[in-house]
């Protein structure tokens, strides 16, 4: 099963939760302890003594939002990976134990010395779900609609702006020429997200075509349906070259409310639910019953949820007012009351337990004295009277944007909302629904957003940051960042193979980026989740997709579905 290393960097909904924070001018200890335990939880969950995998049964996961599309190439979202990850498979797969590149579509592959050649020899017994053989063609074809200006790929695009030459080497060879070294292009290549050419290339406009509601790909599981705002069904392929998963089928639950979802997963009716509540985890799901029938498992998972400022409208252009925004959240107490103490609070973008991330670099605090005076250095103070900051005849006022999916994003959201009444700024907060609320900031109609990144073991910080990225609609660059030392530094990096180096070059844009305060950092959270008992070797890995579901299984007389399609719960 194939991992997305390089492709679209993921988008993913903050976690949800539940509490009230004292406001601005109130007292309370935020400070949790070094370690915090989870009641009743494993972080793993290993096979009963002689237990053997076993074929059959079905995995139900739940999403907590509908994807927009299945194609992998326009594809922006971690919802829409998850799925092309089971349908879908790349050139090279990665071990997610060692993090090594090994075989998948490509049998073999060899790097020139020189480090700008890259030749790939595929598995000549590969077939697309419609039974079609894959080619060389296929994967040459994927590059050319990615590199394709009019197809909406852009922050995809970046990982290969440097490839001047892809041929056919022979119906099973491919060969790919690079301008300049780049660090991470064997890891690029080896994830290119592959479409078949013969249903693509039609004539049909590519960002437009039913594929994406309807794939075919090479993976170890066929797609079978999609019902709008219901599921997505996946059946096993059994003519895959390679080894399939042990499930039958797997389905993906659209469940929007973390409640209904858990109350979903108490009936039954979901084997994995994924992102519980800090509230659910510490005092919903800690009872004999629950734990007859589930595990609770807890992990890490290479992410940091922010709150970004689009730098091209005002008041959010100058960075005194940035970090004045930055410094009116107490994110310490967010984490101790909503969070339960289960992450971290971070200081810039890159995951906090890796090398990459400078340990140095200490968020800002909370201080709304210092805000206020950051603020009035920028011009702005209430020269009417009216409780409201204002600055050439204009009122400090603002919209926040949030995904309507996220009850934690709408706490915060309405704390920070009663803290900066305070501090004199009005703030509006505005939910949309997913789809809508991901083409408000690919469009950039927004002065403030919430999301968070799900990153990649070995970052390149291209595709968010360089300033090349902030003048193209759809990219990941959303808030328009711009600084010209970060982008000789980004550039520099990804030239560098030399890994400490490279380590140096990033703690030093971690440093520029925490001080120009593009993002308000908030938090790198422990993710929680519960499994249905019956299933087993569940082992959370260090880097995405964290789990192997293809490792997954359920001991034949535990399992509970069979049949046909008709016969789904």
């Amino acid at each position: 099963m194939s991992t997305r290393k390089v492709a679209t960097i993921a988008l993913c909904v903050l976690a949800l939760g539940a509490c009230k924070l004292k406001t601005a001018g109130e007292q309370e200890s935020s400070s949790c302890p070094a370690k915090v335990e989870s009641p009743g939880a494993v972080e793993q969950i290993l096979p009963p003594p002689g237990s053997k995998p076993a074929a059959g049964d079905w995995l139900i996961r739940r999403l907590n939002a509908e994807p927009g599309t299945l194609n992998p190439i326009t594809a922006t979202d971690n919802y829409s990976q998850m799925i092309d990850a089971m349908i879908m498979d790349t050139l090279l797969d990665m071990d997610l134990a060692t993090q090594e590149l090994i075989p998948l579509l490509a049998e073999k592959w060899e790097v020139s010395e020189d480090k700008l050649t890259f030749t790939f020899h595929l598995h000549k017994n590969v077939k697309w779900h419609d039974g079609k053989p894959f080619t060389a063609d296929d994967v040459i074809y994927s590059l050319q609609r990615i590199m394709d200006p009019k197809v909406d790929a852009a922050p995809l695009r970046i990982y290969y702006i440097d490839c001047v030459e892809t041929k056919k080497v022979d119906a099973y060879t491919v060969r790919f020429t690079w301008r300049q070294p780049y660090f991470k292009a064997l890891e690029a290549l080896a994830a290119l997200p592959i479409v078949p050419k013969h249903i693509m290339d039609d004539g049909t406009d590519f960002n437009k075509h039913p594929y994406g509601r309807n794939p075919i790909g090479t993976g170890p599981y066929r797609f079978v349906t999609w019902e709008t705002g219901k599921r997505i069904e996946l059946v096993r392929n059994k003519d895959y070259f390679g080894k399939p998963g042990y499930f039958e089928r797997i389905i993906f639950k659209f469940i929007t409310d973390n409640n209904g979802a858990l109350q979903v997963f108490n009936q039954g009716e979901v084997d994995f639910l994924e992102r519980l509540s800090q509230t659910q985890w510490i005092k919903q799901t800690n009872y004999p019953e629950f734990f007859k029938r589930a595990n609770k498992i807890y992990y890490d998972y290479p992410q940091y949820s922010y709150i970004g400022w689009n730098m091209r409208r005002p008041p959010f252009d100058d960075q005194r007012v940035r970090t004045a925004m930055t410094m009116l959240l107490n994110r310490e107490a967010i984490l101790k009351n909503i969070y339960y103490c289960l992450g971290k609070v971070v200081s810039g973008p890159y995951y906090v337990n890796t090398p990459y991330y400078d340990q140095s670099i200490k968020p800002l605090p909370y201080d709304p004295d210092k805000a206020k005076a950051l603020l009035a250095q920028a011009g702005w103070a209430d020269h009417n009277q009216d409780g409201i900051l204002d600055k050439d005849g204009k009122d400090f006022k603002f919209e926040f944007l949030i995904s309507s999916g996220s009850e934690t994003a709408e706490k915060i959201a309405t704390i920070y909302k009663e803290d900066l009444q305070s501090a004199g700024i009005h703030m509006e907060i505005r939910k949309l629904e997913w789809a809508v609320f991901l083409q408000n900031v690919q469009e950039w109609s927004f002065d403030a957003c919430t999301l968070a990144w799900a990153l990649d073991a070995n970052p390149d910080e291209y595709q968010i940051w360089h300033s090349s990225m902030a003048d193209v609609k759809g990219s990941s660059n959303h808030v328009g960042y711009k600084n010209p030392e970060v982008d000789r530094l980004i550039e520099e990096a990804r030239q560098e193979f030399d890994k400490q180096k490279r380590i140096e070059l990033n703690h030093r844009i971690h440093r520029l980026i925490a001080d120009d305060q593009p993002y308000t950092f908030l938090f790198c959270p422990k993710e929680l989740a519960a499994v249905d008992k019956r299933i087993t070797n569940v082992v959370p890995y260090a880097i995405r997709p964290i789990f192997k579901f293809a490792e997954w299984y359920v001991p034949k007389d535990l399992q509970k579905y069979s049949g046909d399609r008709l016969q789904r719960p």
